[in-house]
């Protein structure tokens, strides 16, 4: 397990922003285990990603383990040109390079994982719904963040999918802060 230290940055080169990123994106499905190593094999090829991670605590005989954990496991998303594709293949850390088809929306879609952790938002993964209804926030630090509304017991959440992975993420809200979006 690393040090908090240790981990590489979940956005790489840290003062930029994903949408400032040049070059097409790619996802690197990683062999088991392997986001975090690749994240950082990346930063020596100045090669630039985004590898969304959150938090996870467990409780063992009476100690508290934090572990920064990647948001979706086995996927590091990476921007580039097609020399950089090629170094990140040459790492042997990548079972499979998914290509991505509309380049817009998953950068749409990663935006939005990004403002929210950028808000300190708690996101933890969540089952990817095809149903439901789609919501925008419309106030607050989520602010024009949508997505579809799930209700638990206790809670209002609000799922932030990644669409070509069949992944998502969940983040806690106030219903007073959403709108639906009409014709979603």
């Amino acid at each position: 397990m690393l040090k908090a230290s240790e981990n590489p940055p979940i956005i790489w080169p840290e003062e930029e922003s994903i949408s400032d990123f040049i070059g097409l994106w790619w996802v690197a499905h990683t062999k088991s285990r392997n986001e975090k190593a690749l994240a950082h094999d990346l930063i020596g090829k100045s090669i630039p990603y985004f590898l969304p991670m959150t938090w996870k605590v467990q409780r063992r005989r009476h100690r508290t383990l934090r572990s920064l954990l990647p948001l979706f496991s086995g996927y590091l998303f990476f921007c580039g040109e097609e020399h950089q594709r090629i170094e990140l293949l040459r790492t042997n850390r990548v079972a499979n390079l998914i290509e991505v088809k509309d380049q817009e929306k998953l950068l749409s879609e990663l935006q939005q994982i990004d403002q929210a952790l950028r808000a300190g938002a708690p996101l933890t993964p969540y089952k990817y719904i095809k149903a439901g209804q789609r919501c925008r926030v419309i106030a607050g630090p989520f602010l024009d963040l949508q997505g579809i509304v799930e209700t638990t017991k206790n809670a209002t959440r609000l799922v932030l999918q990644i669409d070509m992975l069949g992944q998502a993420a969940s983040v806690e809200i106030d219903v007073d802060m959403l709108e639906p979006i009409e014709n979603a």
